[in-house]
């Protein structure tokens, strides 16, 4: 069994006791990374071991943190965990089995765990729990399913979903905050639980930039965080255009050069620079640090994969939902020394990779919750002597802007500043500290890695410039981020008009049906609906099909 963190401990006493009283839910609201599954464990092995429950239900977002919870489990406990992912034969007579389930999977299931909840002493556990919302097809289910558990554990970072919905099974104030009594609640924040030294401190990097959309008839419109100016008679031809124009989808939009190459004067290409050379930087002090790059749609994680590979030369490693083996990859980039992951939202919660400290973060979610849980892939400590700080590479946008001062006021102002930059290197093999300028470790003569030389051409003379070059060497030509936009490439990845404020719930059901979805679609023959689905971004399936399911109802 693992040494408990304080914290932890504390919060298993106060469990135990609070179950013990027949009390049915207690709440864990802590920082992702303060170690809510660690703790979660510790209390269902004590409950296993007091007799007081037969048999333990977790359920998770995906299967990747299905798989993380098994392995977690069984390590703690010494039971294995049957991992249900998709639909399975019947599983009420299975007596004393142990479970870990994905929150798609319950709805198949529901029948089945129901039963067994009935018929035996189970503990649920209820990990991230903001997906069961009341009125939510995920909360619906999971109340059907495991509404008679003898007690049920909810775990989440951020109980309290933005979209203003509430979760099944917990009460809610009247100005919506969580109504738990204290006793059935323990609260770690993550201001508290980086000055315990359990989360490492964040930096947010609002990546400014300027967009000039181009119209076919030569007028444009110039577009950067704090709105949108038009040239021309535009705006007053389309008088909603200008409202259409969507500065964040302009952030997400692939740009390429005439070859078909990603343009490296791109939005997305700048992100990465900046990202890359904090990487480096990190790495002098933890050089195992990898960065983690959130994109909002599969195109876009390939792109911005081949601006990676261009940048430094090595291919990323790239996970979504259409790629298999993706949680090999994932597990295997976890204890490589890697320096890139791409995702598309499969990484973005619940995943357990300690050694990240980069996030580039563009999704098309665009609520608080989804922000948070993906600041917690980058937040988690990484051993004893861990005194990295996390960074957040994020377009400069409004929102995301008013959700990182939130997070930095939870922060005391000790670790609000960024420190200055590191005066040694460690050793990869050794860990032994070196000077900046040594070649080699001065113990163990190991040979420091040399960076890849990047490059990018000047738009005008074409000269190769250093990646991080503000001005032409050769003609002076600005690389300020300043980007170029025609009205096709706007339109055609959702940046004009189409451009939706998609919420967590909605990403989340697109990357489950997307794959079986664009597939019944393809094979139906229908020219219509195959010209619709090759338009329209997958993160905005799981809104369609609620539409359709509105119009049924």
């Amino acid at each position: 069994m693992r040494k408990l963190r304080p914290w932890q401990q504390l919060c298993l006493e106060q469990a135990l006791q609070w179950f013990e009283a027949l009390n049915q839910l207690f709440l864990i609201a802590a920082a992702a990374g303060a170690g809510k599954t660690n703790c979660a464990v510790a209390i269902a092995n004590e409950l296993i071991k007091k007799k007081i429950v037969d048999c333990v239900i977790v359920v998770a977002p995906r299967r990747t943190v299905v798989n993380q919870w098994a392995s977690d489990f069984q390590m703690m406990t010494g039971r294995p965990m049957l991992k249900i992912t998709g639909h399975d034969e019947d599983l009420s007579t299975m007596v004393g089995v142990d479970f870990a389930v994905t929150w798609s999977a319950i709805h198949d299931a529901s029948p089945a765990f129901h039963k067994i909840c009935q018929e035996n002493n189970v503990l649920f556990i209820s990990d991230e729990h903001h997906h069961a919302g009341k009125e939510a097809a995920w909360g619906l289910s999971a109340d059907s399913a495991f509404g008679l558990a003898k007690h049920v554990l909810v775990l989440s970072g951020t109980p309290i979903r933005t979209d203003g919905s509430e979760a099944v099974w917990l009460n809610y104030g009247h100005r919506g905050e969580i109504d738990h009594p204290s006793s059935g609640t323990f609260t770690l924040t993550y201001g508290e639980a980086v000055d315990l030294g359990y989360c490492r401190p964040s930096t947010f990097h609002r990546h400014e930039g300027n967009f000039t959309v181009h119209f076919q008839d030569g007028d444009a419109a110039s577009v950067n965080s704090q709105g949108v100016s038009m040239e021309g008679n535009q705006l007053e031809r389309l008088p909603s255009l200008k409202r259409a124009i969507n500065f964040i989808k302009l952030a997400s939009t692939p740009i390429y050069e005439n070859d078909g190459s990603p343009s490296m004067s791109s939005y997305p290409a700048s992100m990465l620079e900046w990202g890359i050379q904090k990487l480096d930087d990190i790495r002098l002090q933890m050089p195992k640090a990898g960065g983690l790059v959130i994109a909002p749609t599969i195109e876009m994680a390939n792109y911005m994969a081949d601006l990676l590979e261009m940048l430094e030369g090595v291919r990323p490693f790239v996970v979504h939902n259409q790629i298999n083996n993706s949680d090999a990859k994932i597990e295997a980039f976890r204890s490589n020394n890697h320096r890139w992951l791409v995702s598309v939202g499969m990484v973005s919660e619940g995943v357990d990779i300690p050694r990240l400290r980069i996030l580039v973060y563009l999704p098309y979610a665009k609520t608080e919750l989804a922000f948070r849980q993906a600041i917690g892939r980058v937040v988690r400590n990484f051993g004893p002597n861990d005194t990295t700080r996390a960074y957040v590479v994020m377009p400069a946008f409004q929102i995301f802007d008013g959700y990182a001062r939130n997070v930095e006021m939870e922060m005391s102002p000790k670790f609000r500043s960024e420190p200055k930059g590191p005066t040694t290197k460690l050793c990869p093999v050794c860990s032994s500290e070196n000077e900046l300028s040594a070649t080699h470790c001065s113990v163990c003569d190991e040979e420091f890695p040399i960076g890849h030389a990047r490059f990018k051409s000047c738009s005008e003379c074409e000269t190769p410039n250093p990646i991080h070059a503000k001005n032409c060497l050769a003609c002076g030509e600005s690389f300020e981020h300043e980007f170029n936009v025609n009205l096709d490439e706007a339109l055609r990845h959702g940046a004009i008009a189409r451009g939706m404020d998609l919420d967590e719930s909605e990403v989340v059901l697109s990357e489950n049906i997307s794959q079986d979805f664009r597939n019944k679609v393809l094979n139906s023959g229908d020219e219509v609906l195959i010209n619709i689905i090759k338009t329209i971004p997958e993160e905005t399936y799981g809104r369609l099909l609620n539409m359709v399911d509105g119009i049924k109802r």
